[in-house]
């Protein structure tokens, strides 16, 4: 029996040929021992651009598009003015279907996830197979881990509900990006790019940045009284803030009146028998990718899509487990593990170890990222720095809670009542791995507590106002940002009301980089030192939309909710399709209604070519009326659309602006300025550099 084993790159058929023995490299696959080991290149099929269903035009009476069903094309890739299918993508198509012809079964070996089973799927549907597959699913690329794998290969159909989320997902997107980037480019006469989440992520960048932005600050101002008890200094602040200084200094005036302040109230824990209980704090819970991010981009400055490309590659290197999960726990086969893990990393716990991190129930499609115990070489800076991070808080995870003894006292002047927070550190258990024992801003961390009693009058030593100033919410980082796609926008304080707005999160932690690296290239946000803030360009598209559904970010959230439960397979897909359709052609209505109500007459330019006062602009093209004159420029320039006024720049100053987020044909995104020639013909000028792309 011939076998067929599909990867999702390269680098992973090679370790998977290696161990099923098949040692002879062929063009495009690996051979031998009964194995035929090919890969994919990513997604080597996508859903057909509407062109292919006959909607080239951008037309108001044609919306929404609902392909049914929707087409596979082959990768497409731009060749001068239009798109054509990736010769490698179809050179490597060519080979995985030879591949497939030749095999009894297929063993799926893409990345184990949403995007992986996708990847395949499409491929195994453009190519017509119908041959039986099989699923290797493992977290990491081990040799044990990929030997355990395809001793427990599952049946392909057991995955068919994470194709079809998958798949609902990918549809979802097409449908909501196509019509509602054509109904806003249609009502506004320009070049604009929504999407299903990138729309709803603009707007919560926007809103911050508006509230940052116009944010009066208000002084207030604070009493705080100074006391001491068994040679412990007690400083109390005062919980009334005041609105004027004159009405602090009233109150400063009574408190000095008084020699002694009252311990009205003593928290503290103690048992039924009146000794003190400990406090115990769970460490932190292990990293899903999400958790790395927004570590990574807090501690190093690393951006989210830095960090999931460091990830992947120390995933690649067999080091780490797979980064694209949204777990932060462990299952109890994995806990089993978790010593021999420790001592292969040198750091080996006392038993018994910590369970906070381990709930089969909490498990996604894959566990928390951990350490493989494999040994790490060659690493490069960034790479190390990563490692280390997910190593130590492997460590944390397992080691003891840390021990510690609090107290709250609330003390009165008979008028105002002042608070006291203090804590004693009896034991540091996951808080030694670090040695970092951080108090609470508001907690003093003291080495002993004093003993003080309700009703206990202590001398009054000093007393004072400080002044302070109302604090505006601060602008997103991108620490910031991934926790409010998490909780889909909402403010989120509560345990439970956050694990509860984490299930229907917009994006998914495989998806939020690539939201906020699309946003970046389109030119709509930017990175302004450490925080996230809005272009011009991304402050007029939030103007426009941000009152419509597509700017919804809970609405958004609640689709993610639907996709996990089609995932979970509780949901039919046809149901949330059905869904998605409605929505779809509510926001069309919304925004074809953005159309001005008297149609906008447009100016005539004179034509560089001919001189004549006729260069009128349309919908695709802006073009030299005068019958004589060949003179014209396409809107649509490397899946870019140029504004009125970029064409009016080009046609009067021989330039436009920088353009952002232009894609080549070779689907890399690149900004240049486009330029008129002497031929009248357009080309490319690329900022700080003197060449000239080839011209238009």
């Amino acid at each position: 029996m011939t076998t067929c084993i599909i990867a999702e790159k390269p680098s992973v058929a090679r370790d998977i040929a290696r161990i099923v023995g098949a040692n002879s490299r062929q063009d495009g696959y690996m051979e031998g021992n009964g194995y035929l080991v090919t890969w994919a290149m990513g997604h080597l099929i996508a859903l057909a651009m509407p062109e292919t269903y006959g909607f080239s035009a951008y037309k108001a009476e044609e919306l929404p598009i609902r392909p049914n069903p929707f087409q596979l094309v082959v990768r497409q890739v731009r060749k001068d003015k239009e798109y054509i299918s990736d010769p490698a993508a179809l050179k490597q198509l060519k080979v995985i279907r030879s591949c497939f012809d030749k095999a009894d079964r297929i063993i799926v070996a893409t990345d184990a996830g949403r995007e992986g089973e996708l990847i395949f799927r499409w491929i195994y549907a453009h190519l017509g197979c119908r041959k039986p597959f099989y699923r290797l699913w493992i977290s990491s690329l081990t040799d044990k881990a990929i030997r355990e794998g395809m001793a427990n290969l599952k049946s392909g159909n057991h995955y068919d509900s994470l194709y079809y989320s998958a798949k609902a997902r990918s549809e979802a997107d097409w449908l909501v990006g196509i019509n509602a980037s054509r109904a806003l480019s249609i009502a506004r006469r320009g070049g604009y790019s929504l999407g299903r989440v990138q729309t709803p992520t603009l707007t919560m960048v926007c809103r911050r940045y508006i509230e940052n932005r116009d944010f009066s600050s208000v002084p207030y101002w604070k009493l705080s009284a100074l006391m001491e008890k068994e040679g412990v200094s007690l400083k109390a602040i005062g919980i009334t803030d005041y609105e004027s200084e004159a009405s602090a200094q009233t109150a400063l005036a009574t408190l000095r009146s008084q020699s002694r302040l009252k311990v009205e109230s003593v928290t503290r824990r103690v048992d039924e028998h009146g000794r003190i209980k400990v406090t115990h704090t769970s460490p932190p819970l292990l990293y899903d990718l999400t958790a790395l991010q927004k570590e990574a981009n807090r501690r190093h400055g690393f951006s989210a899509d830095k960090t999931l490309s460091i990830a992947q590659s120390l995933y690649e290197k067999k080091i780490t487990t797979y980064p694209r999960t949204g777990s932060r726990y462990i299952s109890e086969d994995v806990f089993e593990e978790v010593p021999a893990l420790l001592h292969k990393i040198g750091k080996p716990l006392s038993n018994p170890l910590n369970r906070h991190s381990v709930d089969n129930a909490k498990i996604t499609d894959h566990h928390a990222i951990i350490p493989t115990g494999e040994t790490p070489s060659g690493l490069l800076a960034d790479e190390a720095i990563l490692y280390n991070m997910v190593v130590t808080r492997f460590i944390e995870a397992f080691s003891p809670d840390s021990e510690e003894e609090r107290m709250q006292v609330l003390f009165t002047d008979g008028t105002n009542t002042f608070t006291w927070k203090a804590c004693r550190q009896i034991s540091l258990g996951w808080k030694a791995v670090q040695k970092e024992v951080k108090s609470d801003d508001e907690e003093e961390l003291l080495a002993t507590l004093p003993n003080l009693t309700e009703g206990e009058l202590l001398p009054l030593l000093n007393a004072e106002i400080t002044e302070h100033k109302t604090k505006s919410k601060p602008l997103y980082t991108e620490a910031t940002l991934l926790s409010a796609m998490e909780n889909a926008g909402k403010e989120v304080e509560d345990a439970e009301s956050k694990k509860a707005m984490a299930e229907c999160g917009i994006g998914t932690p495989a998806t939020r980089a690539n939201i906020i690296e699309t946003l970046i290239l389109r030119d709509y946000i930017r990175r302004d030192r450490k925080s996230i803030i809005p272009t011009e360009k991304g402050l007029a598209v939030y103007e426009i939309v941000k009152d419509k559904k597509i700017a919804n970010a809970e609405m958004t959230g609640s689709w993610e909710l639907a996709l996990a439960a089609i995932e979970a397979g509780q949901m039919p897909a046809e149901k949330f399709a059905k869904g998605i359709n409605s929505y779809v052609g509510t926001i069309c209505e919304e925004l074809l209604a953005l159309s001005p109500q008297v149609q906008k007459s447009y100016p005539t330019y004179r034509c560089p070519k001919c001189g004549q006062q006729s260069v009128g602009i349309y919908a695709k093209v802006a073009k030299c009326r005068n019958e004589g004159c060949d003179f014209h420029v396409f809107r649509e320039i490397c899946g870019t659309l140029l504004t009125e006024d970029n064409i009016r720049d080009l046609i009067t100053t021989g330039r436009t602006p920088v353009l952002n987020g232009l894609t080549s044909k070779a689907g890399k995104k690149f900004n240049a300025r486009l330029v008129l020639n002497e031929e009248y013909t357009t080309s490319f000028v690329f900022e700080n550099k003197k060449g000239k792309q080839r011209g238009r």
